[in-house]
């Protein structure tokens, strides 16, 4: 490739926030080790009595502006996608995890909401473009963001969920393909890894993202369960793509915001 570094970072970016505002952007290549702490529930009954919580209930759950140190919390409005209908897989058994890593409920459920979290590096970053040299470029986008999504479920809603979500990592291996608004991309490997963990159940997982022929690109997932409410989270860096290293998701991200969970 003889494109600068730089230029090939603007266009992989690009690449990768129009999907990933569709979902699928930049997920990728290496998958880890075995799935998490997925624990068999102890609160299983405890569950199956539970009442879904609503959206604007699961918004008051989301972590806030100042509860995380280190990082910035922004709504997610333009950068998640609206809704289930704007993220399509060729297999069926793929979905859980396409929604999940779009901070959508990976569920049957209607209550869901989301934001992101990004990591809050100073930055003594030149405010005229025509003083951005390459490596403020690359810089610019050397950003850790997570995307977080709440959702809750009646009954066993939330266990049977987090099933699907298990058994996606292993029936979709071998990759899937994605379609959102028009915009195709190819996941090309999944696999199950150690997370963060916590809560009643958790699945953590990484997938490789064909780069429209630039490579692949890694990214990392996590979905815990804590009682009838699952998290999601799905971690990128767009200045990591150049490098084809994914980011993993940030533990004290995935710790502050499970503690928030009733």
């Amino acid at each position: 490739m003889k494109r600068s570094s730089g230029a090939r970072l603007c266009s992989t970016a690009a690449i990768g926030a129009l999907s990933l505002a569709l979902l699928t952007g930049c997920s990728s290549d290496e998958g880890s080790k075995d799935s998490g702490d997925s624990k068999g529930s102890a609160s299983s009954s405890a569950a199956s009595d539970a009442k879904a919580l609503t959206a604007a209930e699961l918004e008051k759950l989301l972590l806030a502006q100042g509860e995380v140190k280190g990082y910035k919390v922004a709504s997610g409005d333009d950068t998640l996608p609206k809704s289930k209908s704007a993220v399509k897989t060729d297999k069926a058994a793929c979905d859980p995890l396409a929604w999940a890593t779009a901070a959508l409920a990976p569920g049957d459920t209607d209550a869901g909401a989301g934001n992101t979290v990004s990591a809050d590096k100073a930055s003594d970053a030149p405010t005229s473009l025509g003083d951005l040299d390459e490596a403020d470029i690359e810089d610019a986008f050397n950003v850790d963001m997570t995307f977080v999504g709440l959702s809750s479920y009646e009954g066993d809603g939330a266990e049977k969920t987090m099933k699907a979500v298990s058994d996606g990592v292993t029936a979709c291996s071998g990759g899937y393909a994605l379609k959102a608004e028009g915009e195709e991309s190819k996941v090309t490997k999944v696999a199950s890894e150690k997370g963060t963990g916590g809560g009643d159940e958790a699945v953590a997982f990484s997938e490789n993202v064909d780069m429209d022929g630039e490579g692949t690109a890694t990214f990392h997932a996590e979905v815990i369960r804590k009682g009838n409410t699952i998290a999601t989270f799905y971690t990128v860096n767009f200045a990591a793509f150049a490098t084809g290293k994914g980011t993993p998701v940030p533990a004290a991200v995935v710790e502050a915001q499970v503690a928030k969970l009733k």
